[in-house]
């Protein structure tokens, strides 16, 4: 069972950033109203309508037009497949509350994201008006769970991880995938694949009393989800870490240049290691958490301020003295890459990108501020990127 079982809204915004060709912008496609800093202020937000919500908060992830896979492995959004077997209220629940520990963000005002209720309804007008209405899928026989752990493990394991470490794909362990995704959506989607993608069907391969098995197997993956969050960002915190300290001497990498392609090394990524150090060290430095806030009100990095890549108004509190100024997500180079190309284009020189994001600063145990019950991210799976590839079908 290949990459994108169930291409569920990654709806984080995510854009790749890196060397710069000729020196221009590294993002082809870049939306133009993400260009001005604070364009999609959470302010302005309530008045946009569909079209212009999905394109300020989605687009750089799933794409213009939503068929995915810009950045981060955000799948389609309008996949025939995936559209005919999800409702709007499964679409509305992805985006409202996210999928914590990935890089999809909740973006409801009840779980601490920039939009309320209706938005979120423009939201999934428009996705919807991309593809065919929703079906009625028939309901599915209870499979056994202890008969599709092997089926899974054989066909699905590689791409999708384990309970406990995600795959490149859709991490079908996820609590709220599994509150949103009904059992004949699962099922929908192993039979019929995601036509176009990695992910192919196996309604022939498996039969329907083991895609039952599957199904069974990957609900029991789930646990309840952490209720518990921090309190909201005031708006208010400091933006200076030590401002009597001296500046860091951090070592920034680039992307290296394509072959044969004219541009300019851009040198916008510092190791976490060299953050964390130069936090040891009591060095003056800015950290900005560039997710939504539900996201830092789940675990932030110590120090960091919540300036959202929707809304940049506390940009204009950062000072442009030569302070170092590292941003960071979870993606882990894409959000972080919109608000470095904001705070350039303000003449601030010194801004650069975390390079492996918050997740790996979390797992290596690095200073961080999490509420109660929030875990060490899951590693990938398999590690290094070892394995082999799926075979055909197991057997009972």
């Amino acid at each position: 069972m290949r990459a994108w079982l169930l291409p569920l809204l990654l709806l984080a915004a995510c854009k790749p950033g890196g060397t710069s060709p000729s020196g221009g912008d590294a993002s082809p496609g870049r939306d133009a109203a993400r260009d001005e800093p604070g364009a999609a202020d959470a302010s302005a937000l309530g008045a946009l309508d569909g079209a212009a919500l999905y394109s300020s908060l989605c687009a750089v992830c799933h794409g213009a037009d939503g068929t995915g896979y810009r950045a981060d492995n955000a799948p389609s959004l309008v996949n025939r497949t995936f559209l005919e077997s999800a409702t709007d209220e499964q679409l509305h629940r992805s985006i409202r509350d996210g999928r914590p520990g990935t890089a999809m963000a909740a973006y409801g005002t009840a779980r601490g994201g920039p939009l309320d209720d209706k938005a979120i309804a423009r939201i999934v007008t428009w996705i919807r008006g991309h593809g065919p209405a929703p079906m009625t899928i028939p309901p599915r026989a209870v499979g056994d769970a202890a008969r599709g752990a092997p089926l899974f493990a054989a066909n699905c394991e590689r791409c999708h991880g384990t309970a406990k470490a995600r795959g490149n794909a859709v991490h079908l362990a996820n609590p709220r995938f599994l509150e949103s995704a009904s059992d004949p959506f699962i099922g929908w989607a192993i039979a019929h694949g995601r036509p176009g993608t990695p992910m192919e069907a196996w309604q022939g391969r498996l039969t329907d009393a083991q895609i039952d098995d599957v199904v069974a197997y990957v609900r029991a993956l789930g646990k309840p989800p952490v209720a518990e969050t921090l309190p909201a960002p005031t708006g208010k915190e400091p933006i200076v870490i030590n401002p009597g300290g001296k500046a860091p001497t951090f070592k920034p990498r680039s992307t290296p240049c394509a072959p044969k392609v004219p541009c300019t090394p851009d040198e916008r990524f510092v190791p976490v290691d060299q953050v964390k150090q130069a936090l040891d060290e009591k060095r003056r430095i800015v950290i900005i958490d560039t997710r939504p806030p539900s996201d830092w009100m789940r675990v932030h990095i110590a120090g960091a301020v919540s300036i959202p890549y929707h809304d940049l108004k506390r940009l204009d509190e950062v000072p442009n003295d030569g302070t170092w100024v590292i941003a960071y997500c979870a993606c882990p180079h894409h959000l972080s890459g919109e608000v470095v190309d904001a705070l350039r284009k303000r003449g601030v020189k010194h801004a650069a990108i975390l390079d492996e994001g918050i997740f790996e600063w979390q797992r290596r145990g690095y200073p961080i501020v999490a509420a109660p019950g929030v875990e060490p991210p899951q590693g990938l799976f398999p590690p290094n990127g070892a394995g082999s590839a799926p075979g055909t079908p197991a057997k009972h």
